[in-house]
C-alpha cells in the first residue's frame, strides 16, 4: 500500500506521472476546471430491479459480463493467516496497489533503497536490485523505527483506512525530520460538466453504492470530496501541504488528444472488471451476483458512449515533517 524511500528525497515531482496539468476544456471537450431490498432506495441509490427491467425495455447484453470466477490465492509461504483472503461470491478480495509503482520507482532513484508494502504476497519474482517487498498493514500500528524514512507514498487506499488521521500519524512517526508523505487517491463518484452523467444513469448510481458502503463498514470512500488527506495531514502534523488536483476523464469523448489517450485507459481499466469492483459494495445491500451483472453492463454501455462525457476526480496531496536541514 505505500512505499518508502531512504537516503534523502527530495519534495515529490506529483506530476510527473499524471497530465502536466489538470484537465481543461469547453462543454463536450474535456472536463472543465473546477431490509435493503425491500426499500425504494438507499441514500439515493436506486433498486436493483430497476437496472434488470431497464435492460429488458433497452435490450441490454449482461452476457458481455466477465464470469464471476474464482481467484486463486497465493501459495507463498507465509502464514496462513495472511492468506485468509476474503471470499465473497466466488471472488478472493484483498488490497494492494500493484507491482509496477514499486519497480518504477526503484528504477527512476537506483542510487536509494525502497521497500514496496502490502498486505498481500502479490509480488513479483523479480524486482530492481534497490526494491525490497514486506508485508505491512498500514492501518495497524506500523513496525518500523521512528525517523526511518526520507518519502513515503500512499496511494488508493481509499475504502480501505478507518482512521486517517492515524496511518498518517504512523506516516510522520516513520520519516525522518524534513521527509514527505506524499498521498493520491480518487474519487469513486463519476462526474460530468454538462448534465450527461444523471444522478439516476448507471453511471451516476456507481459512486452512491461504494459511498453507502463505505459508510456502512466505516471505511469511507468519499477522501477525495471530503478533503480528508489534506484534513488528516494537518492532524498528524505535517506543514508545507499542497496539493494538486486532476480531472480524468472516462472514454474517448475529449477533443484534446492526450485527454482522448486518458479517457481510453480509464475506460479500459473500468471495463476490464467492472464486476469486481462493485460486487462486494452491491452485494452488501442486497443485490444478488445475477443483478449485479445486469447493473455492470449499464455501466460498460454508458462509459463506452461517445454522448457521456463522464470524469472522476483525482487529488494528490503532500506535506513536510518539520526540521531537517
Amino acid at each position: 500500500m505505500t512505499d518508502q524511500a531512504s537516503p534523502t528525497a527530495k519534495a515529490p515531482a506529483t506530476a510527473s506521472k499524471s497530465p502536466s496539468t489538470s484537465p481543461k476544456g469547453s462543454d463536450a471537450g474535456s472536463p472543465k476546471e473546477g431490509s435493503p431490498r425491500a426499500a425504494a432506495t438507499i441514500a439515493g441509490i436506486l433498486p436493483a430491479q430497476h437496472w434488470v427491467d431497464t435492460a429488458e425495455e433497452q435490450e441490454v447484453d449482461s452476457t458481455d459480463a466477465e464470469s464471476i470466477g474464482s481467484i486463486g490465492t497465493s501459495t507463498e509461504s507465509l502464514t496462513a493467516s495472511i492468506l485468509e483472503y476474503r471470499k465473497i461470491h466466488g471472488r478472493t478480495y484483498h488490497s494492494e496497489i500493484g507491482n509496477a509503482s514499486y519497480c518504477d520507482f526503484a528504477d527512476d532513484h537506483p542510487n536509494i533503497q525502497v521497500i514496496g508494502t502490502d498486505i498481500s504476497p502479490i509480488q513479483p519474482a523479480w524486482a530492481p536490485p534497490n526494491l525490497k517487498f514486506e508485508i505491512e498493514d498500514c492501518t495497524r500500528p506500523w513496525t518500523y523505527e521512528p525517523e526511518s524514512f526520507d518519502y513515503i507514498h500512499m496511494r488508493w487506499l481509499l475504502g480501505s483506512i478507518g482512521n486517517w488521521e492515524a496511518a498518517f500519524t504512523e506516516a510522520y512517526k516513520a520519516l525522518k525530520p524534513g521527509g514527505w508523505l506524499e498521498s493520491f487517491e480518487a474519487s469513486n463518484i463519476c462526474e460530468s460538466d454538462d448534465d450527461t452523467v444523471a444522478e439516476t444513469s448507471a453511471l451516476g448510481q456507481w459512486g452512491k453504492i461504494f459511498l453507502n458502503f463505505g459508510e456502512s463498514i466505516g471505511r469511507p470512500f468519499s477522501i477525495v470530496p471530503d478533503e480528508t488527506q489534506k484534513k488528516a495531514m494537518q492532524v498528524a502534523g505535517f506543514v508545507d501541504i499542497d496539493e494538486a488536483n486532476y480531472k480524468t476523464p472516462v472514454g474517448t469523448w475529449p477533443k484534446d488528444p492526450a485527454l482522448k489517450e486518458i479517457g481510453q485507459y480509464a475506460q479500459l481499466v473500468l471495463e476490464n472488471d467492472t464486476e469486481g469492483y462493485i460486487l462486494y459494495p452491491a452485494t452488501a445491500i442486497g443485490w444478488t451476483p445475477q443483478e449485479v451483472s445486469v447493473f455492470a453492463a449499464h455501466v460498460r454501455k454508458a462509459i463506452r458512449s461517445p454522448q457521456i462525457h463522464s470524469y472522476y476526480r483525482q487529488k494528490v496531496v503532500w506535506g513536510r515533517k518539520p526540521g531537517g536541514a
